[in-house]
């Protein structure tokens, strides 16, 4: 698949919000590189998905942005914010820079996605509108997000048990959402052609 952003250069606008040399610029493009070559690793073992990479490669990057308008002290974040916030905190940052589908990469992939009635539900300081994953890029870097935190700087992938256990802290829609997730991008190849179906019913997200 073409993508609709080549060239982008992601360093540099990491940059533009985090000094270089900075703990969160570090700790912002180690995990992205993790994500993003998670991401494609999956793709490479799926050919039936068909995904923008380039774009993956950029959103893997982009896609905790957010974060410096948050509170998080343990990654360098002095905000003010809570740090469910980073994502829509993200969302915003793009779209100011013309990058819209990235950004709704930032917005949905905070709590493996968040609805607007789990938002209103657990009193969330966030927009009440729906924040899931709906476009395969999307839906992969929620899912290869998983497998890193940003607290060890991606020095152990974890496993799904590991994953589960951690989502079902916050709740256990959280764990079943990566479930299915986890269904999604792991299936046999004999099911390629109901996977690929299953994505493409949600379409591609555009800026």
């Amino acid at each position: 698949m073409r993508s609709v952003n080549p060239g982008i250069d992601t360093e540099a606008i990491i940059t533009r919000f985090y000094p270089a040399g900075s703990v969160t610029r570090n700790l912002l493009l180690r995990h992205g590189e993790l994500v993003g070559r998670k991401a494609i690793e999956i793709l490479d073992r799926s050919p039936w998905i068909d995904a923008d990479r380039e774009f993956v490669v950029q959103a893997a990057v982009f896609h905790d942005i957010g974060i410096g308008r948050t509170r998080c002290p343990e990654l360098g974040c002095t905000g003010t914010l809570p740090y469910v916030c980073h994502g829509v905190e993200g969302r915003a940052i793009l779209d100011e820079l013309g990058l819209g589908r990235h950004g709704l990469v930032c917005e949905r992939h905070v709590g493996v996605g968040i609805s607007a009635d789990q938002a209103m539900r657990r009193r969330l300081p966030l927009p009440a509108r729906d924040m899931l994953p709906l476009s395969v890029e999307e839906r992969l870097i929620c899912y290869a997000d998983k497998f890193f935190s940003k607290t060890d700087n991606g020095r152990h992938e974890k496993t799904i048990d590991e994953i589960i256990a951690g989502l079902t802290r916050y709740e256990a829609e959280y764990a079943d959402r990566f479930l299915t997730l986890h269904r999604l991008f792991n299936r046999n190849p004999v099911d390629a052609a109901g996977f690929a179906g299953n994505l493409s019913m949600h379409g591609k997200t555009q800026s």
